[in-house]
């Protein structure tokens, strides 16, 4: 075996035998600096007056939008082809692939893996698809209609762009026969991580936009800590490879930029009229 995938393989396997602390690590920093930046925005709008509080779309609003969500797709789209360059089991990702998941097998409390078999639920998706009805029907109620179907675009988007991808790379799931958890199909990217993006990140949107300042702290946290959470019970379920996981965030991710920036652009298309 080459030095580089040894050591990939070796750094697998510690990560496997702490998975569930260093899960927990991860989360509690991921969900701090969300609120951090919650916080800050939310300290960065009491300094304006009520008047700037909400200023309209412009231009150089919309621009920056755009620009933002190229590089975030450019970035997203390259970490995701680095990942499929390297998919099989015999190269130094698929080898690290499976000894985090030998490893997350030994290691994991069965007390622990319940919990995950509960929690990975929520990227289900049945339930995406009532959140969809019930977050569109609030926002149509609302009158906030446009923000509505691109809410209602963004889960159905990326609930064909998944399996299309899955059908491309044909990766075969990892074996799992604790039985908290069922899946069928193909593995790569993982349904459940891209759909739990699109949603975590589309509601920290609506948030944003719908909500008082003062809950923008609370709704980062949430939206990272749902988003990290159902893409992580898919790793120590072993229903995926950690490679599905991080491809099918970076996908979903990827989409709902395209869809942030362009409700911005629908939005300030709106303003001017």
């Amino acid at each position: 075996m080459p030095a580089e995938a040894a050591s990939l393989v070796g750094f697998a396997q510690q990560l496997g035998e702490h998975g569930l602390p260093a899960f927990l690590a991860a989360l509690a920093v991921a969900v701090a600096l969300a609120g951090l930046a919650g916080w800050l925005l939310h300290w960065r709008r009491g300094r304006r007056s009520a008047a700037e509080d909400a200023p309209p779309p412009t231009l150089v609003r919309l621009a920056a939008a755009f620009a933002a969500g190229f590089a975030l797709i450019v970035c997203a789209a390259s970490l995701f082809a680095a990942i499929a360059r390297r998919l099989g089991p015999d190269n130094a990702m698929g080898l690290a692939d499976q000894a985090l998941a030998d490893a997350i097998a030994q290691h994991t409390p069965a007390t622990a893996l319940r919990v995950f078999a509960l929690l990975t639920h929520l990227g289900d998706p049945l339930v995406l698809a009532v959140l969809g009805v019930v977050v569109a029907g609030w926002l149509w109620w609302k009158r906030a209609r446009l923000l509505a179907i691109g809410w209602l675009l963004a889960l159905g988007g990326n609930a064909v762009l998944n399996p299309v991808l899955k059908g491309v790379f044909e990766r075969t799931r990892p074996l799992h026969d604790h039985g908290l958890a069922q899946a069928t199909g193909f593995s790569f990217p993982s349904g459940h991580s891209s759909g739990a993006m699109v949603a975590g990140s589309m509601l920290l949107y609506v948030a944003l936009r719908m909500l008082p300042a003062r809950w923008h702290a609370a709704a980062a946290m949430a939206a990272v800590a749902l988003v990290l959470g159902i893409a992580c019970s898919r790793v120590f379920l072993r229903v995926h490879f950690a490679s599905d996981v991080a491809a099918g965030l970076l996908s979903g991710l990827a989409w709902a930029g395209v869809c942030v920036a362009g409700l911005e652009f629908a939005r300030h298309r709106q303003s001017r009229r």
